[in-house]
This record gives C-alpha cells, structure tokens and sequence, in this order.
C-alpha cells in the first residue's frame, strides 16, 4: 500500500530554525536576515559569532594565536608571477610558553617557532598584507594543536589562513607563481570575518 509522505515528513519553512530544525521559539533575525531561535542562535555565538547559514559575521572573531610578533619588511626580489614589483617579507616569531585556558591542553609547555612569508609588493599584495595583519591582532593567524606536516602535538601550527612560505616552486611548494592565491587568502580571512569593512 503507497504512503504519502508529504504528510509525514517534516518540510522546512521558514518559520523552523535552522540550527535546532524545530519551529522557531523566541526568533531572532540577524543583519543578514536570517532568523533561529534566540537560545540556539546564542550557543553558536558563544564559539564563532557567524550566521550558520550563510557565515556572516557578527562581531569581531578573536581566535587562540599565543603570544608573539609579525615583523614586515620590503626585499627588491621579485616573486614569481609578480616580475613588475618587489616583494613583502613577514616574519612570524613565537617564544616559548605554557598553554592557556583557550588552549587544547592547559598547563601544557609549547616549544618556540618562527615562520617567514612572501607576498608581492603591489596594491593586491598590500589588501593582503593589511587584513593579514588584523588577522594575527584578532589572534586567527596560528593555533596551538597538532601540526599537519609533523605530527606532533601541543606546537604552534597555521589556523587555515594559507601563507606562501616560498618564492618558487609553485602551489606545491607553498610558493609562487599561483595566480589564484592572491584570492583566495582573501576568502579564507573573510570565512574568518577579517575584510576591509571591519
């Protein structure tokens, strides 16, 4: 015997949130126009202030980046891909320290690190430089976890904000030339709620 189902299933409406898929109780509609129940939408602001549905921001995002310095420089040497202008210099430097209550593991020490990157001196490379440096003030440039490349625990690693840490090789070299990169850095700050309008 055939079952309809439209009149089983539960159809989304506008009037159900999306984070609890129940109808809405208490709405609130963020600047982007989306609505969810004031206690769900909350919780998810305790840990990232972005809507879920579309991931705008609302508010400032302050990640776990321990203490430590950004260093800009300007060299002549031009990068591959950008042969008209010279090149930034960024240096990262982590000392040493013991892990915070934000951290995976509080109380536990953390080795010390630096990490140098490249960008072309022209008005794109600029934009970067700019939202890179208000990454790392809002302490979203680096994490403390387990690194990728070497599998060690409790060390500083990047936090999903790609840097070129070569001037050649390539994408698969983490270096340029990579025409695309330029854009999509500028992506991955903006999933991180760092643009230009704030």
């Amino acid at each position: 015997m055939a079952t309809n189902l439209s009149s089983t299933c539960h159809a989304e409406s506008p009037e159900d949130c999306a984070i609890c898929l129940d109808t809405i109780q208490e709405r609130k509609t963020l600047k982007c126009l989306h609505s969810f129940c004031s206690g769900c939408i909350d919780s998810v602001f305790s840990r990232k202030p972005a809507c879920p549905v579309c991931n705008t921001f609302h508010g400032v995002y302050t990640g776990t980046q321990p203490r430590g310095s950004m260093t800009v420089t300007r060299s002549w040497l031009s990068l591959p891909g950008f042969e008209h202008c010279g090149s930034i210099v960024i240096q990262y430097i982590f000392p040493a320290g013991i892990q915070g209550p934000e951290h995976p593991n509080p109380g536990v020490s953390y080795s010390s690190t630096s990490r140098t990157a490249f960008l072309p001196d022209c008005a794109e490379g600029e934009k970067v430089l700019r939202l890179l440096r208000t990454a790392f003030d809002r302490r979203l440039t680096f994490t403390i976890g387990r690194s990728a490349t070497t599998g060690l625990n409790n060390v500083i690693t990047w936090n999903d904000i790609h840097h070129k840490t070569s001037i050649g090789g390539g994408p698969q070299h983490f270096g340029y030339p990579d025409p695309e990169y330029l854009l999509r850095v500028q992506e991955e700050l903006r999933l991180k709620g760092v643009t230009e309008d704030g």
